[in-house]
């Protein structure tokens, strides 16, 4: 990591309306950037500018980040954090749940990335942060469309980081693990309803699964996403798990 500085940096920050998104929009405001925090909630907090943005949503997203770029000028850099996940088995895993979890998940990267490129390649400095997960990385049962979604995630991450090497672009990607957010609580609920285990069993299942046998701290996650955001690493995944 050489130390770029966040102060007066304009960041936006996808899915920033709780967890990790939410998350590392503050801590990007503690370090003195311009924060755009997107997400559909919109709900702004002190050093948080929010911005109603659907990512999966091709004209969403251009409004979006002409109105961040109107607030608060050129984007320095992108962390796409918006997703969205469910578990069903693959025989019920209808139409509409498929697009809706690559729509935000992968689409809502891609929309974004391709935003933001054009000015940071202009300006020869670019930082973008894709949030994927150790499903990127490996299969698991009744999470096709997620697994999907972020080996997806993981893919777009590597050929952007190929395709702008050397522009002063760098492109990455965090791959967590269970992480302690509002989207595991939920999946500790689907466990219960389905298996009728106790949440503290259903929240063992989970720990389980990942590699440390544990869950995982957000702010983990966030001291990633802010060693990317000021380093000049390219191409990397960091596994969290």
């Amino acid at each position: 990591m050489n130390g770029f500085d966040l102060r007066g940096r304009h960041v936006v920050v996808t899915g920033a309306s709780r967890g990790i998104g939410l998350a590392i929009a503050r801590a990007c405001a503690d370090a003195g950037a311009a924060v755009s925090g997107l997400s559909r909630a919109g709900a702004s907090e002190p050093g948080i500018d929010a911005i109603a943005c659907d990512v999966g949503d091709a004209a969403s997203v251009e409004r979006a980040f002409a109105m961040a770029r109107e607030r608060h000028g050129t984007i320095a850099m992108l962390v796409n954090n918006a997703g969205v996940a469910a578990s069903a088995p693959l025989g019920r895993t209808s139409d509409e749940l498929w697009q809706q979890i690559i729509a935000t998940n992968l689409t809502g990267t891609f929309l974004c990335s391709r935003a933001v490129i054009g000015e940071m390649r202009e300006h020869r400095f670019g930082r973008i942060v894709n949030i994927a997960s150790i499903a990127g990385l490996y299969g698991a049962p009744y999470i096709a469309a997620y697994c999907a979604s972020k080996h997806g995630v993981i893919g777009l991450t590597r050929a952007l980081a190929a395709e702008f090497a050397g522009s002063g672009v760098c492109i990455d990607a965090i791959c967590p693990g269970y992480t302690e957010t509002d989207m595991m609580q939920q999946a500790v609920w689907q466990i219960v309803g389905h298996t009728g285990a106790s949440p503290e069993e259903a929240r063992a299942q989970l720990a389980a699964m990942n590699p440390s046998g544990r869950i995982i701290d957000v702010a983990t996650v966030v001291r990633g996403a802010m060693e990317f955001l000021t380093g000049d690493r390219n191409g990397e995944e960091l596994v969290l798990a």
